[in-house]
């Protein structure tokens, strides 16, 4: 199993340089940063500092959209990253929550979504796409890879990363909804021709290690209220007791109300009082490394190739460390 460290890109930005070089110090191999253009600094200037100063890190967002930038900047820029330093990047790709609502916009439409993962990898790989109507092509890209992951929750989301995306990313670390998000997407990539192996899972949560449960419950918290934005959508979309998206997913959010951008990932979001401890237990890694072994062992059994840790809480150096003694190890045998 590999792993990843996500951080918001919150100044300064020489902060975030230098947890993710103590990442990969720890074994992470992977280092990924929320995009969202309003409520934080603009990621892909502090990748280029990040990939100056690590070796083999990979860096990318968790996620971007297709309606922040235009296609063919995205693919430029991920290929511009790619020839100074080596192909060293990954797109993480969705439908845009916080950066499109923050702005005034809706989010993209999945037919927006699947077109923009072709565009941006075939750009950025050196071939020839078509965006908005204009045929295109990046002439200096040479030997350029870009892998698309997609984030996705619910069935249609699901299907479609499944037949185009290089990768999957699911933003909980429950087991039974890993298995049931894993299935559709594998299953949607064999029905489109595809290696559903070929498909790359990565689960994204906080980990917070240590043996006060209560005060890491507390510290991650703001993770549920983050996830029920896209369940809310969900359950607008489908229906509460449809059968289409799990109840153990959307059944929690009855209490929610409202969102508040500004408190966005953050510990202590007021707006995330609606999430109770068992859905903090189910969706993030939380005690002692032991606990985390566990939790991971299982994720892996159901197909995750990636753990990357949300690590936007109050011991952001201590977690890091303690993956790279205890948990980095245990998962490498």
């Amino acid at each position: 199993m590999d792993f990843g460290l996500v951080l918001q890109t919150d100044p300064p930005a020489s902060r975030v340089v230098s947890l993710m070089k103590r990442a990969e110090r720890n074994g992470f191999t992977h280092g990924w940063t929320f995009d969202s253009a309003v409520l934080w600094q603009e990621p892909f200037v502090i990748y280029s500092q990040i990939l100056a100063n690590t070796t083999k890190l990979k860096v990318g967002p968790m996620v971007t959209n297709p309606g922040t930038r235009t296609w063919e900047v995205t693919a430029s820029t991920f290929a511009t990253l790619n020839d100074m330093f080596g192909n060293r990047t990954v797109c993480g790709i969705g439908r845009g929550d916080s950066a499109m609502r923050v702005a005034g916009r809706e989010p993209n439409t999945l037919a927006r979504l699947g077109a923009a993962i072709d565009a941006i990898r075939d750009l950025a790989e050196g071939r020839a796409s078509e965006v908005d109507g204009q045929p295109l092509r990046i002439p200096w890209v040479r030997n350029g890879r870009l892998p698309v992951w997609m984030a996705a929750y619910g069935p249609k989301a699901l299907a479609l990363a499944g037949r185009k995306a290089d990768g999957f990313i699911l933003q909980l670390a429950d087991p039974y909804l890993t298995e049931w998000m894993v299935k559709a997407v594998r299953a949607a990539a064999a029905e489109a021709g595809r290696d559903p192996a070929s498909v790359t899972v990565c689960v994204a949560a906080p980990a917070y290690v240590g043996d006060d449960l209560a005060h890491a419950r507390e510290q991650c918290r703001w993770f549920g209220g983050m996830v029920g934005n896209h369940v809310a959508d969900l359950v607008a979309r489908y229906g509460e007791h449809s059968g289409m998206v799990p109840e153990a997913l959307t059944a929690y959010i009855k209490e929610r109300h409202g969102y508040d951008y500004s408190h966005h990932g953050r510990a202590g979001n007021p707006s995330t009082d609606f999430v109770p401890d068992e859905i903090v237990d189910r969706f993030c890694l939380l005690g002692p490394a032991e606990a985390h072994i566990e939790k991971l062992k299982a994720l892996r059994g159901l197909g995750v190739d990636q753990f990357a840790v949300y690590d936007m809480h109050d011991a952001q150096e201590t977690t890091i460390d303690a993956y790279g003694a205890e948990i980095i190890p245990a998962l490498s045998r």
